[in-house]
């Protein structure tokens, strides 16, 4: 489909920005980057990042 934006889905070698663990969470900003978060980080800045309008791509693992 164009103009889709699609993603990889996550794997083992994806690790938290913040803290180096294992990534379960993608959130894909408007301006084009992206950042990777664990469960625990991703809920820490859940709220900033729905205010930036970021689109979260969940692990299905992922309690988010």
């Amino acid at each position: 489909m164009p103009g889709t934006m699609t993603s990889p889905p996550l794997t083992a070698t994806d690790r938290c920005d913040r803290c180096g663990a294992g990534a379960k969470v993608r959130a894909l900003l408007p301006s084009g980057g992206e950042l990777l978060f664990c469960g625990h980080h991703a809920n820490e800045h859940s709220d900033r990042l729905r205010e930036l309008k970021a689109t979260i791509v969940a692990d299905e693992s992922a309690a988010v």
